[in-house]
């Protein structure tokens, strides 16, 4: 039986759905069929102005974020598909505040939904460090389809690169 990664906590019945979909070759055209285009947030201002419009909308009293963009160094199925960053400097008297998000580069081509569910993901970190239940309970209130988004974010992380290069092309 295959092990699948990023599928060990979903019960197996699902594991088994995932499976079936890899083996029979079948993913590729799951994602067609479902998400037919990538987005178009192909700049880090349009990335940024994407989820500032997210995060005003359903985080208003959360300082404001600094920078949200594309890292070219990280690899999406060795390392994380997206980081927060909060860091605190002491200028004078003054404590500053910086809240960052870098997204994998790979993602640049997902489609629109999928890198929603990640920026939601990124965003409820700032109000709740752990992946506890008030944490997806934020996710989900911010994105409704939050669950299956991240099952589908998992399923775009095991798309080999022939299937990435469909929405590349987009």
């Amino acid at each position: 039986m295959q092990e699948l990664k990023y599928f060990q906590h979903y019960p197996e019945n699902l594991q088994d759905q995932v499976r079936q979909l890899i083996t029979s070759n079948q993913l590729q055209t799951y994602f067609r069929r479902k998400y037919p285009a990538g987005h178009q947030l192909q700049n880090q201002q349009d990335l940024y102005q994407y989820s500032t419009e997210i995060k005003q909308r359903y985080l208003k009293n959360t300082p404001r974020l600094n920078s949200v963009s594309f890292n070219k160094h990280t690899d999406m199925v060795k390392g994380t598909l997206g980081t927060h960053t909060h860091q605190q400097k002491v200028h004078g008297k003054k404590l500053k505040t910086r809240y960052d998000i870098a997204l994998n580069n790979q993602l640049k081509y997902a489609p629109e939904a999928i890198l929603r569910a990640l920026i939601v993901h990124e965003l409820a970190h700032f109000k709740h460090a752990d992946h506890n239940k008030a944490f997806y309970s934020l996710c989900c209130h911010m994105e409704q389809a939050y669950h299956q988004l991240e099952l589908d974010l998992r399923l775009f992380i095991v798309l080999d690169e022939q299937a990435l290069n469909f929405y590349k092309t987009q």
